[in-house]
């Protein structure tokens, strides 16, 4: 007959194996918030970015992706402020979304663009951000999709080798033209072979089938964005499951930010402070 002790030890033994398993499954995530939330705002210049990263802080996120078309400029002395002003506010700049567009035409123009990424990367190296989003371009009138793809990884190949060398890590975001899907962005990093060259996955802009595009990504993803919605199998949009993609993401190894990216229509002061609380809660839930 089995000794009391045992059972007793067995039946703790199980006991703790959901939590076990729980806690094994637990990744290291972050909540950040993206600068475009409050776009209107910084556009009307009613609001700096020094305000907004105090903002952030109050919050309880963890960092900012600042969204740079709103930078007065990008001076030594203003970058300097900006990357103090996040210090003394426990607050990361832990990344700068830009305009470059990296499907470009012709040789000139790819020269001209990799030499625009190369700006920003120093931008981003002096608020200490080590990423850089930018974006796949449209694809040219008269251009097919496998035409494209080329001129894309070229650029970001040669923009990921500059970009590495300062520890810096440039995300393609699926956001229309070349990258409105999860396959041919997946497929522009992938023949791009660099470390530093990513994607910046935003469970967000997907026509349809937002988690099953996001899972194709996630391998890749060096930074992502959420928003409250996602579309659905049919292209419909739902609301989010941030959880859900949250164990997507540390089942997936992805370890960094998850950045609220606010789109809706109601005003931005009021929805965002609820709704950094949500991710924040959900992060903390799903990270060690």
């Amino acid at each position: 007959m089995m000794h009391r002790r045992t059972l007793i030890q067995g039946a703790a033994a199980l006991a703790a194996a959901p939590l076990v398993q729980a806690q094994a499954a637990k990744g290291c995530l972050r909540a950040g918030l993206v600068a475009y939330s409050y776009r209107k705002p910084l556009a009307a210049k009613t609001m700096d970015y020094e305000t907004l990263i105090r903002k952030v802080s109050e919050m309880g996120l963890d960092g900012l992706d600042t969204t740079v078309y709103w930078f007065p400029d990008t001076s030594d002395a203003y970058l300097a402020r900006l990357r103090g002003a996040a210090y003394k506010n426990a607050i990361s700049l832990y990344s700068v979304a830009v305009r470059v567009r990296l499907c470009q035409p012709t040789p000139e123009l790819r020269r001209a663009e990799v030499e625009n990424a190369k700006k920003w990367v120093d931008v981003a190296e002096k608020v200490g951000a080590a990423h850089v989003r930018v974006f796949g371009g449209s694809i040219p009138k008269g251009a097919t999709e496998a035409q494209a793809i080329p001129w894309a990884v070229e650029v970001l190949k040669r923009a990921a080798d500059y970009s590495g060398g300062k520890g810096i890590f440039l995300g393609v975001e699926d956001d229309g033209g070349l990258t409105t899907t999860a396959e041919p962005t997946v497929e522009i990093v992938k023949q791009a072979g660099n470390p530093y060259a990513g994607i910046n996955l935003d469970t967000g802009n997907f026509p349809k089938d937002g988690y099953s595009q996001a899972a194709l990504c996630i391998p890749y993803a060096v930074s992502t964005h959420v928003k409250t919605h996602i579309a659905g199998p049919g292209g419909s949009k739902e609301r989010a499951d941030w959880s859900r993609i949250a164990a997507m993401l540390v089942k997936g190894g992805y370890k960094g930010y998850m950045s609220l990216e606010y789109e809706d229509q109601d005003d931005a002061e009021t929805a965002i402070p609820g709704l950094a609380a949500d991710l924040r809660r959900i992060v903390r839930s799903h990270s060690v």
